[in-house]
C-alpha cells in the first residue's frame, strides 16, 4: 500500500509541476536553435537552458512559441519577432514536430536539407525572410507535408520536380523568389484529385516559366521586326545603288563633255 502511496505521489508530482525532464531530443533541437538565432528585441528571453529541460510537461509548455503533445514539443511557431541568424540543422532533433512557423523574419542562410528528418511534419513555414540558396529536394521525404510556404525570400535555382509526390500538399508557394527554370508538370499541372495550384504560387520569379504562369515574351526578334529589317535594310541597298549610278552617269556626262570640246578645238 505504501509503495502504491509513493507511486501516486510521484504521478501527482510530475502531472503539477514541470519537474519531468523533457525529451534530450527536443532539449538539442531547442539549444542549437536558440545558438543559431538573433533575438534583437528580446523576444525569446525564457528560451534559456533550464527551460529546454524543462519545455513540456504532457500537454502543458513552459516555453513561448512552442505547443507540446504528450511531453514533445509538435509546433514551433516564432513568426514575426524580428529574429535574424539562421535555421539551425538541428531542428531535426524535434522528431514529433508537426508544424515550423518561423515566417516574417529576417532569418537568412539556406534551408537545411536535415529538416528531411521531420517525418511528421505537415506544415512548413519560412515565408519573409531572406533565405537564400535552393530548396532542397530532400524535403520530398516529409510525407505528410500539406503546407510549404516559401514566398518572399531570396530562393534561387529550380523547384524541385520531386516535390510533386507529395500527395497530401494542399498550399504551395514559392512567389517573390530568385527561382529559374521550368515549373514541374507535377506542380503547375497535377492531375486527378490532387489540389491545383494557380500563377499566384509561382509569379515574381523573373526567369520561371511553364504552366500555370502566362507564356513568357520571347526575347529575340518579332516576325514584323525582322520584316523591317529586311525591307530597310533593301531599301538603303537600293538608295545607295542608285547613287552610284547617278554618280556614275555624271561623271560619263563630264568626261564626253571634255571630249567634245577637244574636238571642236
Amino acid at each position: 500500500m505504501a509503495g502504491c502511496t509513493l507511486i501516486l505521489f510521484f504521478l501527482l508530482t510530475c502531472a503539477g509541476l514541470p519537474l519531468c525532464s523533457s525529451d534530450p531530443n527536443d532539449e538539442a533541437c531547442l539549444t542549437h536553435l536558440s545558438q543559431s538565432l538573433k533575438d534583437p528585441y528580446k523576444n525569446l528571453q525564457n528560451w534559456t537552458k533550464s527551460t529546454f529541460s524543462n519545455a513540456c510537461n504532457g500537454f502543458t509548455s513552459y516555453l513561448p512559441g512552442a505547443t507540446c503533445n504528450n511531453g514533445r514539443i509538435y509546433k514551433l511557431s516564432l513568426t514575426n519577432l524580428s529574429l535574424q541568424g539562421s535555421i539551425s540543422p538541428y531542428l531535426s532533433n524535434c522528431t514529433n514536430l508537426q508544424s515550423l512557423d518561423l515566417s516574417s523574419n529576417a532569418l537568412t542562410g539556406s534551408i537545411p536539407a536535415d529538416l528531411q528528418y521531420l517525418v511528421n511534419l505537415a506544415v512548413l513555414n519560412l515565408s519573409a525572410n531572406r533565405l537564400a540558396g535552393e530548396i532542397p529536394p530532400q524535403l520530398t521525404l516529409c510525407a505528410y507535408l500539406n503546407v510549404i510556404d516559401l514566398h518572399d525570400n531570396l530562393l534561387t535555382g529550380q523547384i524541385p520536380q520531386q516535390l510533386g509526390l507529395l500527395v497530401r500538399l494542399s498550399a504551395f508557394d514559392v512567389s517573390n523568389n530568385k527561382l529559374s527554370g521550368p515549373i514541374p508538370a507535377s506542380l503547375g499541372n497535377r492531375s486527378g484529385n490532387l489540389p491545383k495550384f494557380n500563377a499566384s504560387s509561382f509569379e515574381g520569379n523573373k526567369d520561371l516559366y511553364g504552366y500555370p504562369l502566362p507564356p513568357m515574351k520571347s526575347k529575340g526578334l518579332s516576325v514584323l521586326a525582322i520584316v523591317g529589317i529586311g525591307l530597310g535594310s533593301g531599301f538603303a541597298s537600293l538608295v545607295i545603288s542608285f547613287t552610284g549610278v547617278c554618280i556614275w552617269l555624271k561623271v560619263t556626262e563630264h568626261k564626253m563633255a571634255l571630249d567634245q570640246e577637244g574636238i571642236s578645238m
